[in-house]
């Protein structure tokens, strides 16, 4: 199944998201499960939170996935919501 995890980043937590970008992206490519990611930005182009699919059997694999994830450990996101997600286009 495809999960969608919808990160919002603490305001100001920019400084935050570089000190663990390295061990986050890593983090993706160790997994095997992440489909497609990419950050949310804001007018000025500054990375404001994530959006991360992921393709595993179950929410709680999901949540694993997300409770692992750098970012979530140093505590950079205001916000998280994993979600079941069907894939329609593209």
């Amino acid at each position: 199944m495809r999960v969608a995890l919808i990160c919002i980043d603490r305001p100001g937590a920019l400084p935050v998201r570089m000190e663990n970008r390295a061990a986050h992206l890593a983090h993706i490519e160790q997994s095997g499960v992440v489909e497609m990611a990419g950050p949310f930005l804001d007018s000025d182009g500054s990375m404001t939170g994530s959006l991360i699919v992921l393709m595993v059997n179950t929410l709680a694999e999901a949540q694993a996935w997300a409770e692992a994830d750098p970012y979530a450990k140093a505590g950079l996101f205001d916000s998280v919501t994993i979600r079941a997600w069907k894939k329609v286009v593209g």
